[in-house]
């Protein structure tokens, strides 16, 4: 078995919202594993820095710069090493760059690279990449398959329209299988279209792959949601629930949270706003309710309605185990969401899943607004034993290629239990 890395070449490619990105081929003797990584558009100020050529070329969006450090600074330290040291390649990685986070070199440099040498492994070891990768968790339970939360109606900064929550899903938690909950998710987004096209809205998708229409406020997307949902035959709030990510950093303004419709709320009357709305609907889940430095919001909401709703902390949190390890002493919320771009390593990544499984919090794997056709995030999110994973919705192929992917794995785990206490605990 040969398991030197032997040479690395990169490449500007371009996502799924036609910007550029990095895809990254990596070779040992006889064997090559290739990775891409994606792009946020709704970022929180902590996430690791993501590197660009600026100037007037791609809109100042380029990834020469990137390459130049994946080529002339990164591969000459890496080449050499065994393609089973992920922890120490990507150890090695940070030490070069030498920031917190990882503004010499981008984070954008570095995770492709990462994500290649895990899938080369899994190659060289002849075994799927699921099964490599759950290695590295410490959970002594079996890999299952998580609940899709489809992405099915978009607002934010995800859709041109006047919905603040940015995105709208769907969680088929009645469901056996990973394959009957996406057909479930799947008859939901079709029925959704109907209802849409009945009362003259449009059915263009936004960034996530959900319908985008011109809606007037938060609320009546929820209506429609729930409307679509009893169309397909399945009753909310015991076969299908509702989850939402406000991603309300993006209209935080002012030490206030500020709507489309005028509304400004203080911290503690948005405290209340999720209140109300987790009574009126069935709500299991908020992503982002808070701004990512409202501490002392977090703590409130997490007081107030914690014991039955899965507050996830995405910009609070991004992916990091210093900031996590803050909101678990504060007890600010109890979820995490999982973003590898945000943190910048494979590594990292691990070391924030295992602490949050440690606190009981559940874990969300999740892509970017701005994909690639690259499933490695599916991968890791069986391995891991995700409760849940967040990959758009059932519309543009960057984002069904994960839920493909997740049915393939799927066959292979046949004899395993589709859904955990974990998965259900918000769902009552």
């Amino acid at each position: 078995m040969t398991n030197k890395i032997e040479n690395i070449k990169a490449r500007q490619i371009f996502d799924s919202r036609g910007n550029p990105t990095i895809e990254v081929d990596i070779f040992s003797k006889n064997n090559f594993a290739r990775a891409s990584i994606p792009s946020g558009a709704s970022t929180g100020k902590y996430e690791a820095i993501e590197l660009r050529d600026g100037g007037n070329s791609l809109m100042g969006k380029g990834v020469s710069k990137v390459i130049d450090i994946i080529e002339n600074k990164l591969k000459n330290q890496i080449i050499g090493m065994s393609v089973f040291d992920q922890e120490e390649i990507d150890f090695k990685m940070c030490q070069l760059d030498g920031t917190d986070n990882k503004s010499l070199f981008g984070a954008n440099s570095i995770l492709p690279i990462s994500l290649a040498v895990a899938r080369l492994a899994s190659q060289i070891k002849e075994i799927e990449l699921f099964e490599y990768l759950s290695t590295f968790c410490k959970s002594n339970q079996s890999v299952t398959t998580p609940i899709p939360l489809m992405n099915i109606l978009n607002g934010g900064s995800h859709a041109d329209n006047l919905v603040d929550v940015q995105e709208f899903m769907i969680a088929p938690t009645s469901a056996r299988t990973f394959k009957e909950a996406l057909i479930m998710g799947v008859e939901v987004f079709h029925n959704l279209k109907g209802v849409l096209k009945s009362k003259g809205f449009s059915t263009n998708v936004g960034d996530e792959g959900g319908f985008a229409p011109n809606l007037k406020t938060n609320e009546e997307a929820l209506d429609l949601i729930l409307l679509a949902i009893e169309k397909s035959g399945y009753k909310a709030g015991e076969d299908i629930y509702l989850a939402i990510d406000a991603a309300s950093s993006e209209f935080y303004k002012n030490n206030n949270y500020c709507f489309n419709n005028g509304d400004i709320l203080s911290s503690s009357e948005m405290v209340g706003f999720w209140k109300n709305w987790t009574n009126k609907y069935p709500i299991f889940s908020i992503e982002d309710g808070l701004h990512e430095d409202d501490w002392d919001g977090w703590i409130n909401l997490t007081e107030q309605i914690g014991e039955k709703v899965q507050l996830v902390g995405d910009d609070l949190f991004v992916t990091n185990i210093k900031r996590l390890k803050k909101g678990v002493s504060n007890k600010a919320s109890n979820s995490i969401l999982i973003k590898p771009n945000q943190i910048g390593t494979l590594s990292e990544t691990f070391n924030t899943m295992t602490f949050a499984k440690e606190n009981n919090f559940t874990t969300i794997m999740s892509h970017r607004s701005g994909e690639t056709e690259d499933t490695f995030i599916s991968d890791l999110a069986v391995a891991f034993r995700c409760s849940q994973i967040k990959t758009g919705s059932c519309s543009r192929t960057d984002r069904v290629a994960k839920y493909n992917q997740l049915l393939r794995i799927e066959e292979k785990l046949v004899k395993n239990t589709f859904f955990s206490v974990e998965k259900l605990k918000y769902c009552k």
